[in-house]
């Protein structure tokens, strides 16, 4: 088992190694973030969506509640989306964290994994009950 999971380490290393991403992207981040405005260089726009240093990612792997647009679960819906959208500023604002790219998604946005202390936001996100797992989770919202 050991040596099943030390390949899979390895294998992981290479193929990030390989995948170019944004440059400015590679390094380990400590970055105070604000809720996105008019102006989106660094910020939050939602749960599951930032601007880092320019480059827009959408957060893989998971999903949160929306709070501007396409909102199916009404009022309780853009509640629960302000609460994930908060507590990913939280997250980002009080831990040093890395980024991880994966290409793009078809609307242009850096499809990207970020993990503080090895552990992927949305995890905790969809154990906190503030998300779901994307695809194939039950969207908890509508």
């Amino acid at each position: 088992m050991k040596r099943q999971a030390v390949l899979s380490w390895l294998l992981c290393s290479v193929i990030m190694t390989a995948w170019p991403g944004p440059p400015a992207l590679a390094q380990e981040w400590r970055v105070n973030f604000p809720m996105c405005g008019s102006v989106r260089h660094t910020c939050i726009v939602d749960g599951d969506t930032i601007w880092l240093e320019g480059h827009n990612l959408r957060l893989e792997s998971y999903d949160t509640p929306e709070p501007y647009n396409d909102i199916c679960g009404g009022r309780a819906e853009v509640e629960l989306a302000h609460r994930a959208s908060a507590r990913l500023r939280e997250l980002l604002n009080q831990n040093p964290f890395t980024v991880e790219t994966h290409g793009e998604d078809r609307y242009g946005r850096i499809l990207a994994t970020i993990r503080i202390g090895g552990c992927d936001v949305g995890d905790i996100l969809i154990d906190e009950g503030l998300a779901r797992h994307w695809p194939n989770g039950r969207e908890i919202w509508c």
